[in-house]
């Protein structure tokens, strides 16, 4: 998940929302939107109430329709009109309305510098293998030789969308079950449609097919499907995670894969009315994917914040930018999607098996690890720029030069973030699946935390550079079994398949 992540964003990902206030004042709204300027909203019906008349309702109001998600009673509805959402909000049958267009988190990659280091010949996988370091760190070459995934399983990468051109994603690229969610409404994915090159990295690394060029995948045998819900900037605003969610739970999706935190702030809080429209929403939408199936595996964020004990949040909301508040928060305040039950949280690790310098953690939220890189802790003989090397769009622009390998025409990069971490969870789940058919979305959650490596709380000393936002120290809770750092432990692809 960048500067948060949604590289999984800032420093790691991104996501927010106001806070409680009883402990604390809420940051003003955003001014009213004028008359003449467009904008998007989310409008929340109540619990059990019919959207069936949401079309004369929204235009008596002076909007028009994008998507109307019946399922989970929620619009998508776009205005020019500057009382729309409170003529929306006098309507009996719902609940809050919120204007999206302005308030958004986004992805980012954590760190700068090292250069790509010199290829290194694969003794496993592809013609860039070598440089794999995370892929031997999980066990995949091994895993591979057992079960390289199903055709049956279908993973998605809920991100900033998909080149499905790359060679080494076309082979397993399923169309039919990819969209673009951008616009609050699934479209068909378009060539290019990949223009920040971080869905493309993700997807690599879950299902890069083991085809001689390039990287290997953790599962490269299953269907991969793109579902966009990150823009060209890199903002994943509402209206696209909803639509993203519920696409995922009406296309036979099996995991996703999610590296950035939901707009529009990155610790949602209930007490603010249009905040809670949001959340509610998002929140709305997972569950449905979830009750149709859908594993939904999330990543931590780049903040080095325990997730479990907020105190402070200084990059909300980021968008548009300069309109960072900072503002005390506390855990009432949460995370979409990682806070949301159901969802597995991910960690990230470097080289040495250690937490990134950069990872946020939660003793209630980290349920496992993975490889995402650490530049700064955690470079070794193995990983000589700390980052991890995945596909790449070919016209997507945050991975610098440096960083950048071309192997036959294709490009490639190096990038470090818990954004890097959840796909590789993503993969090891579509191998479980591939290996043991039939699991529930609950099951496989389960048997992906127990098939881990566990790992102690390390010397926390090391993070002692790397303090959280309120400045104070980074610690882990908990013991071995399971802790704030690890969860269960580094996942592992051949206990996977065993």
């Amino acid at each position: 998940m960048n500067r948060s992540i949604r590289f999984t964003a800032r420093r790691a990902l991104p996501v927010v929302i106001g806070l409680v206030a009883a402990l604390c004042a809420a940051p003003g709204l955003p001014a009213a939107i004028a008359d003449g300027a467009s904008a998007s909203y989310v409008v929340l019906y109540r619990e059990g109430a019919s959207t069936a008349q949401a079309q004369g309702t929204i235009a008596a109001a002076g909007g028009t329709i994008v998507a109307n998600y019946s399922q989970i009673g929620v619009v998508i509805a776009r205005s020019d009109r500057a009382g729309f959402a409170a003529a929306l909000r006098g309507n009996g049958n719902v609940e809050g309305v919120a204007s999206t267009s302005r308030f958004a988190t986004r992805v980012a990659d954590t760190g700068s510098g090292g250069a790509a280091p010199a290829i290194n010949p694969a003794a496993w996988g592809d013609s860039l293998s070598g440089q794999q370091w995370d892929m031997r760190q999980i066990h995949v070459p091994e895993a591979h030789a057992i079960n390289q995934g199903s055709r049956s399983v279908l993973a998605a990468s809920i991100d900033t969308g998909l080149d499905f051109t790359h060679p080494d994603l076309a082979p397993n690229y399923d169309a039919s079950n990819s969209a673009d969610c951008t616009s609050g409404a699934a479209q068909p994915l378009a060539v290019g449609n990949d223009l920040s090159g971080h869905g493309t990295h993700v997807s690599g690394t879950i299902a890069a097919a083991a085809n001689g060029t390039g990287v290997v995948g953790v599962a490269p045998n299953v269907r991969l499907a793109g579902i966009r819900a990150g823009n060209a900037d890199g903002f994943f605003f509402p209206e696209a995670v909803v639509c993203a969610f519920m696409w995922a739970g009406t296309h036979g999706v099996d995991v996703t894969s999610n590296s950035y935190f939901a707009d529009p702030w990155l610790f949602n809080c209930r007490n603010d009315a249009e905040q809670r429209a949001i959340w509610k929403a998002e929140r709305r939408a997972i569950r449905f994917a979830q009750s149709n199936g859908v594993l939904v595996i999330a990543s931590e964020g780049n903040e080095s914040t325990d997730l479990s004990h907020p105190r402070v949040d200084v990059i909300s909301p980021d968008f548009p930018p300069g309109s960072e508040v900072e503002r005390e928060v506390t855990n009432a305040c949460a995370v979409v999607p990682v806070e949301v039950p159901g969802v597995v949280g991910v960690t990230a690790t470097g080289n040495l098996r250690l937490k990134s310098f950069y990872s946020s953690y939660g003793i209630s939220t980290a349920d496992v690890a993975a490889p995402g890189g650490d530049s700064i802790l955690q470079v070794t003989a193995a990983a000589p720029n700390g980052r991890v090397l995945s596909t790449f769009s070919s016209v997507g622009t945050i991975c610098p030069p440096a960083r950048t390998v071309v192997e036959n025409g294709a490009k490639y990069c190096y990038l470090q973030g818990t954004s890097m971490a959840g796909p590789h969870a993503t993969g090891v789940a579509a191998l479980i699946l591939s290996s043991h058919a039939n699991l529930t979305a609950g099951a496989l959650a389960a048997r992906l935390q127990r098939d881990t490596n566990p790992l102690p709380c390390p010397d926390t000393s090391i993070y002692d550079p790397f303090p959280q936002s309120d400045g104070s120290p980074q610690s882990c809770q908990g013991g071995t079994a399971h802790n704030s750092f690890y969860g269960a432990g580094e996942v592992d692809a051949l206990k996977a398949v065993g």
